[in-house]
């Protein structure tokens, strides 16, 4: 998208701060921040609390760099879909040079000031994420392929493997699976959104899985992802990362996923319309909470082995 895109638009030139911080999509970079803090917490290594919290807020202003240059993209789409035309570019409180000048600057300082405060292994990791969600997935997949969630969620999946890096100084099967969980939970969390927000994607030419094969397959694909989701969510209860808490935990909230999968794939079109997609609605929901109670369990084994009492 260029700026000229929009230069009908009319800007106003008093935007707050909180227009800008909207601009990081804070409840995207609430995530980020967690299952980064959850990486470097369960990490084997200590690390000082000032270089940790440096670490953190420097992963999370990255994160919010990326939801930035993101909005400044997809200003031009943003303004088509009824979620989405609020936000500061469409809405006339940004303009999208001040956005991706905005982005730009505070991904440079992320990246940089990550790799002083802890090492390089995490900053190039952070740059990778930040290059690979603004010009993989954005620029390139995101309006082309109704694949583009499958890949683009890899950025979402990095943070925590971004933590453990800053602890470690590398990478491990431990971040590595981290990072599966995530990546292999975003399609149906995203898949589940599309299906109730169909409309706005066709509108807005997004080629998101129900607009190109339709809500059957979409109920299909989150029915399969969901299974393979499965095994991997509760194989990391047994690597030194996880424990009986974190097994008891995985198992039950895959069963709980499953089961929400399993309702949505049995729905027809007839039934969803007729309850305004109450089930895909509560299907999202639940993927929230699934993804925040594992890391959440993951966090717990962390603080109990600190302890001594931790793991198996």
């Amino acid at each position: 998208m260029s700026d000229a895109s929009l230069n009908t638009q009319d800007f106003s030139n008093d935007a707050s701060f909180g227009d800008f911080f909207a601009l990081l999509k804070p409840r995207v970079m609430s995530l980020v921040v967690f299952t980064a803090f959850v990486g470097l917490l369960v990490a084997p290594t200590s690390v000082h609390p000032v270089v940790g919290f440096a670490s953190i807020l420097f992963i999370a202003i990255g994160g919010g760099a990326s939801g930035a240059l993101n909005m400044w993209w997809e200003a031009d789409v943003d303004a088509v879909m009824k979620r989405t035309q609020g936000r500061p570019i469409p809405s006339g409180k940004v303009t999208p040079g001040e956005a991706k000048a905005f982005g730009i600057t505070l991904a440079a300082m992320a990246v940089v000031m990550l790799g002083l405060a802890a090492n390089l292994a995490a900053a190039g990791i952070l740059a990778f994420t930040i290059f690979f969600y603004v010009v993989v997935y954005t620029m390139g997949l995101k309006r082309v392929t109704p694949q583009n969630i499958v890949i683009g969620g890899a950025a979402g999946a990095f943070p925590p493997m971004i933590g453990w890096a800053v602890a470690t100084g590398g990478v491990s099967i431990e971040s590595v699976l981290m990072f599966s969980i995530i990546f292999m939970w975003t399609p149906p969390h995203f898949w589940a959104l599309a299906l109730f927000m169909n409309d706005d994607y066709t509108k807005a030419g997004i080629p998101m899985l129900p607009v190109v094969r339709g809500r059957r397959s979409t109920r299909n694909h989150i029915l399969v992802y969901t299974l393979l989701l499965a095994p991997v969510a509760i194989g990391a209860a047994f690597t030194s990362i996880g424990g009986p808490v974190y097994l008891t935990a995985a198992v039950a909230l895959n069963l709980w996923f499953i089961a929400g999968a399993v309702n949505i794939w049995r729905r027809d079109e007839d039934a969803a319309i007729a309850d305004k997609y109450r089930a895909e609605r509560k299907f999202f929901r639940v993927s929230l909470l699934y993804l925040f109670l594992h890391f959440g369990a993951l966090l717990a084994e962390g603080v109990l082995r600190s302890f001594g009492i931790g793991g198996w």
